[in-house]
């Protein structure tokens, strides 16, 4: 299900809310009610990256938002702190931030993947060609779907490599950084594709120009196009009080047709409105897969025109799977499943095989076993839930250990095969197994457990 990341900002030139949440406690007051109103998380922000925006130190950046960060998450609420300097970010992140929220992606400063994997962090990784220019004269794109597909492909494969969990991935399609009204639009007609790249995707469509520029193209509004400067006022046109709110309401509505994982707006309680009837009239997609997504993710195919693909929030891209794995392999437990009565009482051995993807270049780099997953404990693990009770399916057994593998720190994925060779079959044969194949989901910041394939 979508979930509403609230916006706080403590900047004074905010196109939207600048100077409302400088003082803490206003900041504070405004975080409890936008959870009160149905945020998840709260994202804290201290440098504008509006169009033409001043640039601010990172030590200005920090004084804006260090003790807000450290009230709102007393609040036992998610926090994600927005900004591009590393060195905030570390900041933030000691203070008790969950994520980073990095509208660069990492691409501003180079340490910033690597601070994110240290923390054990969510990382939001935005795509941008730089600080956005008023003008829009770095919107030169070929094609702006394909483009912004393939740099945030780059961008979580970075990520990845710099020792951040799939798991706690999450990708931006930057709407409104250097990108017209008109390519923001069509990232949006084309989330089926980006959500094809396998990772969550965050939306933040929340009062920009995009939105002021369809309010002034509606009949009687008297403007043709929105101010150039971010989210400004249109010039000579009419703009009735909230109508940017609703716009953005009817934008989280359509991320949820989708099964979008978030939705980043300033007014959480219109779009937490939006839901909700997106929710009673069944146009809300609150299923974690769907047939084509499915499909997608293991083969790379799906019809590009289609509308009912999706990838789930937190499925598992397709090429993850090919990636670095731990083995273990006829794993022998003597247990009591089976749907015959003699299966019960006599029980019999079963072979365990387990395969579990994780990211090993933390441990690599550090040689140490902390850092990774210690495969003795795994064992245990899965031999003491092996033969724990009397199950009458082993796919009910093989869901079981796929869980228990999952609930190691790191693991990503979880391939099992349960294998019953002296199974009471009227017949010669050598043996019987399933094998089931289980994703981490997780919304960043929020873990959970649990989508088979």
């Amino acid at each position: 299900m979508t979930i509403l990341v609230g916006i706080l900002n403590t900047t004074p030139d905010s196109f939207s809310d600048g100077g409302n949440f400088l003082d803490a406690s206003a900041a504070v007051d405004h975080a409890r009610q936008l959870v009160s109103e149905g945020a998840a998380i709260i994202d804290i922000g201290g440098e504008s990256t509006r169009p033409g925006s001043i640039r601010v130190t990172p030590e200005e950046e920090q004084r804006r938002i260090l003790e807000i960060v450290r009230r709102v998450k007393d609040l036992g609420v998610t926090v994600s702190v927005d900004t591009v300097n590393a060195s905030t970010a570390a900041a933030a992140l000691a203070a008790g931030a969950d994520i980073i929220n990095d509208v660069s992606g990492g691409l501003h400063d180079p340490q910033m993947l690597k601070t994110v994997a240290k923390h054990n962090a969510g990382f939001i990784a935005g795509h941008w060609r730089g600080f956005p220019k008023p003008d829009n004269s770095r919107s030169d794109y070929m094609d702006v779907v394909a483009e912004v597909i393939e740099q945030l492909q780059q961008r979580a494969a970075a990520a990845r490599q710099a020792g951040i969990a799939a798991s706690k991935i999450v990708l931006d399609p930057g709407l409104g950084f250097d990108k017209t009204p008109e390519q923001c639009w069509r990232l949006l007609r084309a989330l089926p594709r980006l959500q094809r790249i396998g990772y969550p995707l965050l939306i933040g469509a929340s009062r920009k120009r995009m939105v002021a520029d369809l309010i002034a193209q509606q009949p009687g509004r008297g403007g043709e196009q929105a101010d150039r400067q971010g989210g400004g006022s249109v010039s000579g046109a009419v703009e009735r009080a909230g109508e940017r709110d609703l716009v953005t309401a009817l934008i989280t509505a359509a991320c949820a047709s989708y099964g979008v994982w978030g939705v980043r707006v300033h007014n959480v309680a219109a779009s937490q409105l939006a839901l909700a009837v997106a929710r009673e009239t069944g146009t809300a997609n609150e299923t974690e897969t769907a047939n084509e997504a499915e499909t997608v993710a293991r083969t790379g195919t799906a019809n590009e025109t289609g509308t009912a693909g999706q990838t789930a929030a937190g499925s598992w891209p397709a090429e993850e799977l090919s990636g670095d794995t731990i083995s273990l392999t006829g794993l022998r437990v003597f247990a009591h499943h089976g749907v015959l009565a003699e299966e019960k009482r006599d029980g019999q051995t079963f072979l365990i095989d387990a395969v579990i993807h994780l990211n090993t270049a933390a441990s690599a780099a550090s040689d140490e076993l902390k850092q990774t997953v210690n495969y003795a404990d795994l064992a245990v693990a899965l031999k003491t839930a092996a033969a724990e009770g009397s199950l009458d399916l082993i796919e009910t057994l093989a869901h079981r250990l796929a869980d228990v593998a999952l609930s190691f720190s790191g693991v990503e994925s979880a391939r099992i095969t349960v294998n019953k060779p002296d199974a009471p079959i009227p017949a010669e044969f050598l043996n019987v197994a399933v094998t089931i194949t289980k994703h981490r989901r997780r919304a960043a910041g929020a873990g959970q457990l649990g989508e088979s394939s």
